[in-house]
């Protein structure tokens, strides 16, 4: 197992939430999700969620760039259509259930 390190504010903040991670095994995606947190404070989940992904959009868009020297702009592009192109003909089927609770 590979994990990744905690952000440093996420350590610092008393009051930070752990929203999403994502696992590759077992040949596939394997995911843990923190639904319904926005609902509890009183807004929209869909809309939430778009916007956390498109902020993580941006940061990988900003790491590859850093690191490979890769435009930003371009990477945000790509992923945009990759996935456009996975939602509407995607190469596996989503599998498993959604268990409720936190760790």
């Amino acid at each position: 197992m590979k994990p990744l390190s905690v952000p440093p504010a996420a350590q610092r903040d008393d009051n930070s939430i752990e929203m999403f991670n994502a696992w590759i095994a077992e040949n596939g995606l394997h995911c843990s999700l923190n639904i319904g947190m926005w609902t509890q404070n009183g807004r929209s989940e869909a809309p939430a969620w778009g916007i956390l992904l498109a902020d993580a959009i941006r940061h990988i868009a900003d790491a590859l760039q850093e690191e490979y020297g890769r435009s930003a702009p371009d990477t945000v592009a790509d992923i945009l259509q990759s996935l456009h192109d996975e939602l509407h003909s995607p190469t596996s089927p989503v599998k498993g259930a959604f268990v409720h609770g936190h760790s």
